[in-house]
């Protein structure tokens, strides 16, 4: 007789103790197969019935598991032609990015579909992800039609745990900045943020400088003031173009007479109470100086990066040196340098009648990556007095396409310091060490777990009048293990320990700690 059993591969086979089956019993795979999935009561004896029966059930088991295998193996293949799609700014695949979501596959008819992730709506190189996305999958021999859908991240911080309510949905914050009045800094904030909002970004500006005021004249709002929410006791900013607008100017007030203090006291109100709901970049314009509204203004925020704007002269690179230094004490990287009075001659070609002065100076001394020159010209002057931005009014123009290039810098540079942020500081459970990347560095390390919880330096681990050591050596158990750690700024990371302990550990104080020498291989899967 034949019998029917399952080996270990996923098909069936027949295996004969005679030479010849018998007439009228099954002699091909095909005709088991056949009858396995006819639909017709059985009408053979009983016997042979049985193993019929055990066939379709078998047959109908592996016809699923074949199902599952081919649709893994059409995942694996989508997924790996997605990943010969690099991201410049991060230098990875975009599989590896993350970006890859909802991958929807029906192989029966070779249908694809799958949405990008991208960091932010006003990825200058959205298109190209689409069309690469599109043709890589394409090409795969089994696909007839492929769907990319595209969109972004929700808007929010690297690390909203301390923030005000108002700034948890805030992605980026940017703040443009010279340190000196007049040079044309209100101008490029205010271009800078439609730019970003063209550009598919939400977006908003703080006008931080409550002597002066910019903001109220720069733009052309229908609702010229603040409202507040008395069930919230929130202020709802006013809006312009798509771009959310927050200035002490529209608070029905004009421009302040008060001392630093008070001053400090309502740009903190004012930034922290506010309704700004999702944003992708909210653009502070920064008061001259570095005093006591400048510290105040970095420290209660977050500030993803600066923008520096100067002009030519000797006395301007000096007074935008004291602000780059209070940039990089603050751990806020400088991003680009907007220098403004350059000339186009008859020809279109720049020159400069003040000479190349404190821009290139900035750039060159404190290694900023990139310098845009701004011309002098009668319609952006004019655009500042009219209440509509000249990016708005000209999108097309010359001035329009420096800020265009502008706003990709920023937004480019924004992605590459959140990525190293998120990644500087994380836990290798495989060999229970902390590895650190600070940014902007290429130096990594590893640190014990232990050693990191007992070099806290808070008022719980070290008494702040004597410095006497509260947390002993024998307090912190060898074997510990951080449950949590996030970036804060970007200056500092937060753990959280098992008993309940955040420590607060700046990358400063983390570069001074004893660092593993010989860090022990990484676990083997499953031990």
């Amino acid at each position: 007789m034949q019998l029917l059993y399952a080996p270990t591969r996923h098909n069936l086979c027949l295996q004969s103790l005679h030479t010849r089956p018998k007439e009228g019993w099954f002699s091909s795979l095909d005709q088991w197969r056949h009858l396995s999935v006819n639909s017709q009561p059985c009408k053979l004896p009983p016997r042979k019935c049985f193993y019929l029966k055990k066939t379709r059930a078998l047959n109908s088991s592996i016809q699923a598991g074949d199902s599952v295998v081919s649709t893994r193996n059409a995942e694996s293949d989508v997924l790996k032609a997605l990943s010969q799609i690099i991201d410049p700014d991060f230098g990875t695949d975009i599989v590896s990015c993350g970006f890859v979501k909802d991958l929807n596959i029906v192989e029966a008819q070779g249908e694809v579909s799958f949405r990008l992730e991208l960091t932010t709506p006003a990825c200058p190189i959205k298109d190209m992800f689409e069309q690469k996305a599109n043709e890589v999958v394409a090409l795969l021999p089994w696909v007839k039609n492929v769907k990319v859908t595209m969109s972004a991240q929700p808007a929010r911080p690297v690390y909203a745990g301390l923030l005000p309510q108002g700034l948890q949905t805030i992605s980026n914050i940017i703040a443009v900045s010279s340190c000196k009045g007049g040079v044309g800094k209100s101008t490029v904030a205010v271009n800078l943020a439609y730019t970003l909002a063209g550009m598919g970004a939400r977006v908003g500006i703080f006008d931080a400088d409550v002597y002066g005021p910019s903001l109220p004249t720069m733009v052309s709002p229908e609702s010229r003031l603040l409202e507040m929410n008395p069930e919230k006791k929130t202020i709802i900013p006013t809006e312009y173009l798509g771009v959310k607008l927050v200035s002490f100017g529209f608070a029905g007030q004009g421009r302040a007479i008060m001392r630093g203090p008070m001053v400090s006291g309502v740009i903190n109100q004012l930034l922290t109470t506010t309704e700004w709901g999702e944003l992708d970049y909210l653009v502070i314009d920064m008061p001259p100086g570095t005093g006591d509204i400048q510290l105040t203004l970095c420290q209660v925020v977050p500030l993803t990066a600066a923008v520096i704007v100067t002009t030519p002269q000797k006395l301007a690179f000096i007074d935008v040196a004291k602000g780059v230094r209070m940039f990089s004490k603050l751990k806020v990287p400088c991003v680009a340098v907007v220098e403004n009075m350059c000339h186009f001659d008859a020809d279109g070609k720049r020159y400069y009648p003040f000479g190349r002065g404190s821009g290139s100076q900035v750039v060159q001394q404190f290694g900023i990556p990139h310098l845009f020159d701004l011309p002098i010209r009668p319609t952006l002057s004019a655009s500042g007095d009219s209440g509509m931005p000249e990016v708005a009014a000209d999108p097309q123009g010359e001035v329009a396409k420096i800020f265009q290039d502008l706003g990709i810098c920023v937004v480019q540079q924004c992605a590459k310091i959140r990525q190293q942020v998120s990644t500087a500081v994380t836990y290798d459970k495989t060999i229970k060490a902390i590895k650190v990347k600070v940014p902007e560095s290429d130096e990594e390390f590893f640190l014990h777990p232990a050693t990191v919880r007992r070099n806290d330096r808070s008022a719980q681990s070290v008494d702040e009048w004597t410095g006497e050591q509260k947390l002993q050596f024998a307090d912190v158990p060898e074997d510990i293990e951080p449950e949590e750690i996030q970036p804060m700024g970007n200056y500092a990371v937060q753990i959280t320990w098992p008993d309940g302990f955040s420590q607060i550990a700046p990358y400063d104080q983390l570069q001074t700690i004893e660092r593993l020498v010989d860090v022990p291989e990484p676990a083997p899967i499953g031990a």
